[in-house]
């Protein structure tokens, strides 16, 4: 009873979408491998260890919500079952006193998917994606590369409730970190992102989040930097 009450509420729904993701991976119907869903259930452990505070399942729903919703808009990747799998893994390893969460991440994804049978360009391509999250920064040409990262970083575009909400979360994670250090390195996180001369690389992500999440960063950053 216990383990059930811990379930999220998704859970199923999110072990039937994986289970359809590795399918599709893996060549339809026809492909072969041994069952998806106990790799579902490893993957839905790690985002829901008690330590995380932002990058949670309702994290990983919320980035396979908007890959969903750019693709409804036409923002199709050259591979969707690819992209699919690194939203799955991006943060599947998550310590937030660590650097290599991404490397580790898309190392773990090298060896899951190619435990299930997912062939090796579409593993390298999963892990590359994975890798990816750490600049937001995709080429022009590559679509797989632009759908993860905006669905990745939608949750910036957030009305301002939802918006302190994820800060909040945020800070949770890095309770450890005194409030001078966090702020500089949150600060710096922000910064980099202003930076980018297109934070979205979808004409849909530019169109509808581009604003908000440049309006709610740049909000956010004058209130660490004048604190």
């Amino acid at each position: 009873m216990a383990a059930e009450s811990n379930r999220h509420p998704a859970q199923g729904d999110l072990t039937k979408r994986w289970a359809e993701t590795v399918r599709a991976a893996r060549g339809g119907e026809g492909g072969s491998g041994p069952s998806p869903l106990p790799y579902a259930a490893n993957l839905l452990d790690r985002w829901a260890e008690p330590r995380r505070r932002y990058h949670t399942t309702d994290h990983l729903l919320a980035v396979l919500d908007h890959v969903d919703v750019l693709e409804a808009h036409g923002e199709r990747a050259e591979d969707p079952a690819a992209v699919r799998l690194a939203a799955w893994f991006h943060d599947a390893v998550y310590l937030p006193d660590r650097s290599e969460n991404e490397e580790r991440s898309a190392r773990l994804a090298e060896r899951a998917l190619t435990e299930l049978g997912v062939d090796a360009d579409r593993t390298a391509e999963v892990a590359r994606l994975v890798r990816l999250t750490v600049s937001h920064d995709p080429a022009d040409d590559d679509t797989n590369g632009a759908v993860l990262c905006d669905a990745d970083l939608a949750i910036l575009a957030s009305p301002p409730a939802a918006y302190a909400a994820y800060t909040a979360a945020v800070r949770e994670e890095y309770a450890f970190v005194p409030d001078d250090a966090f702020r500089a390195g949150r600060a710096a996180v922000l910064r980099q992102l202003l930076d980018l001369p297109r934070l979205f690389r979808t004409p849909y992500g530019e169109r509808e989040w581009a604003r908000p999440a440049r309006r709610n960063m740049g909000d956010e950053l004058a209130a660490l930097t004048q604190a």
